[in-house]
């Protein structure tokens, strides 16, 4: 069987349901993509080609292998070519996209040819650079230098990038680039741009160079969301049947998606994703939509998995397929969740509503243990605020989101410290708890006084409650908190987390 490329194409017949364009290999390249892993070529470059479908973007990408190790080698033996499955749940219809995606020219990998990714910035074609070096992409490193090849951060690759382009073009201002990193942080731009500025102090560059940074680049803030599960490793060999043709670039992720960019209006016809239909919006602040999806989305994932994962579930599809489960989370989300953001009704109820829809995937299978890693950060920058604002706004706390709580200190209980993890015990056996070390080690200690009584249930609630290197804050001094964990952390040490559940299930049905 012969692998997907360039050559293989032009006698190609697609089998049915595959959509193939062939004629787009020939674009010059616009963009300059530092990430070329599963979640781009899903999000990114699948936009890009849908607005080279229709002659609206006319560009193609080169992307950079942000790590030693990565995918470059096998996107340049696809000549850049590679298959997205998109799958999921529309208006109650299992919908499912197959497509040849085309966007990508080639791939660098800059750790053995850093001098390629420096001939990009002299190309007068390219205006944009995108990014998603994960979370921790955008740091600034101390060890970052001017004549590395390359410096070791991405930052620091994109300062040597920015210069080297400023000293090739003698700084002319309308050779500035848009850059739209897609790193999960807040205020990603912003915090992209000051690392750079810094950078440029500290390697001693012209002044002339930071004023060219600061004025004549555009480092927009942004949010996106899509689910991206990346190689379909148990469907690979049917689908490569199907097809004819072997693809290791096979990429699978969801039919939702969501680009929020928070940068100058005229870029939207520099862009134009929205006229080929694609759910990208240019807002004057993003910090209303990663409220939304952080509080929602997130959140509703964060609150509900402690508790469905004691219960024995795996996935969430699974949780939401459950009749107690898949009612907790959705009671949690319409009734707690929805009400405590004081944000646009509809804006909610639409983006909740399609956020159940997305749950209940069965294409996506997105294991609780995953979601459950490092649940202590989580808990706090998702559900937390959503627990504080329903008490002001209602004068009473939100009982799902509160038990949400005392299952995830639950999920600590009886567990015993293995190098970097925590080893603990469910009803359908062991697993290995991943969180910060300090944050395993305290709860481990919390656990050790607990006799099984209701008093010592409080006292386990306030002690945990009381720790503000985990939630930034004394929990003890909002009203009627400490009582309540202690009292859900009595019924699940006593009845078990079905039986707590279940009653409260109940309870507020009743």
């Amino acid at each position: 069987m012969n692998k997907l490329n360039a050559n293989m194409l032009k006698t190609y017949t697609p089998p049915a349901g595959l959509t193939v364009a062939t004629d787009l290999g020939s674009l010059p390249e616009r963009i300059i993509q530092f990430g070329e892993g599963n979640f781009l070529r899903a999000f990114v470059d699948w936009m890009v080609h849908q607005m080279n479908k229709k002659g609206l973007f006319n560009g193609r990408v080169v992307v950079v292998q942000p790590i030693a190790e990565g995918l470059v080698d096998k996107i340049n033996e696809q000549d850049g070519l590679y298959t997205l499955l998109l799958r999921g749940i529309q208006n109650g219809q299992v919908v499912e996209q197959q497509e040849v995606i085309s966007s990508v020219s080639r791939g660098i990998n800059p750790y053995t040819d850093w001098a390629a990714c420096l001939a990009c910035a002299e190309n007068p074609d390219i205006e944009f650079v995108i990014s998603n070096t994960t979370e921790a992409g955008i740091v600034y490193n101390p060890a970052d230098r001017p004549d590395q090849a390359p410096p070791v951060s991405f930052p620091g690759k994109l300062t040597a990038y920015l210069y080297h382009r400023f000293r090739h073009f003698r700084g002319a201002p309308e050779k500035g680039l848009v850059i739209l990193p897609c790193e999960l942080i807040d205020r990603n731009g912003d915090n992209l741009k000051a690392i750079v500025l810094r950078l440029a102090q500290e390697w001693g560059l012209p002044a002339a160079f930071s004023n060219w940074v600061d004025k004549h680049n555009v480092f927009t803030n942004t949010l996106v969301d899509r689910v991206v599960i990346g190689y379909p490793k148990d469907e690979a060999a049917a689908l490569e049947a199907q097809f004819g043709y072997r693809d290791e670039l096979l990429d699978a992720g969801e039919l939702f998606h969501l680009w929020v960019i928070e940068g100058p209006k005229e870029l939207a016809r520099r862009l134009p994703f929205a006229e080929v239909g694609l759910n990208v919006v240019w807002a004057e602040d993003v910090t209303p939509y990663r409220t939304r999806k952080v509080r929602v989305l997130n959140g509703a994932h964060t609150c509900s998995v402690p508790a469905s994962f004691l219960y024995g579930l795996e996935t969430v599809q699974e949780m939401m397929e459950h009749p107690v489960t898949g009612k907790f989370i959705r009671q949690a989300i319409w009734e707690e969740i929805v009400p405590s953001i004081s944000l646009d009704r509809d804006m909610l109820k639409d983006f909740a509503a399609s956020v159940i829809e997305r749950f209940e995937n069965p294409f996506i299978k997105h294991y609780l243990s995953s979601i459950l890693l490092n649940s202590s950060s989580k808990f706090r920058a998702r559900v937390l605020p959503s627990i504080l604002e329903y008490q002001k706004v209602r004068g009473e706390l939100p009982r799902r989101l509160v038990f949400s709580l005392a299952a995830l200190i639950a999920v600590y209980k009886d567990g015993v410290i293995e190098g970097s993890g925590m080893r603990c015990r469910r009803g359908a056996g062991e697993f290995i708890m991943k969180d910060d070390l300090p944050v395993l080690t305290f709860m481990a200690e919390s656990w050790q006084s607990f006799d099984g009584s209701p008093e010592a249930a409080v006292r386990l609630a306030a002690k945990v409650l009381a720790n503000t290197s985990i939630w930034g804050e004394d929990l003890n001094a909002v009203p009627g908190l400490k009582a309540m964990v202690g009292d859900f952390l009595a019924q699940i040490a006593v009845n078990g987390i079905h039986r707590t559940l279940a009653g409260l299930i109940a309870e507020q049905e009743g």
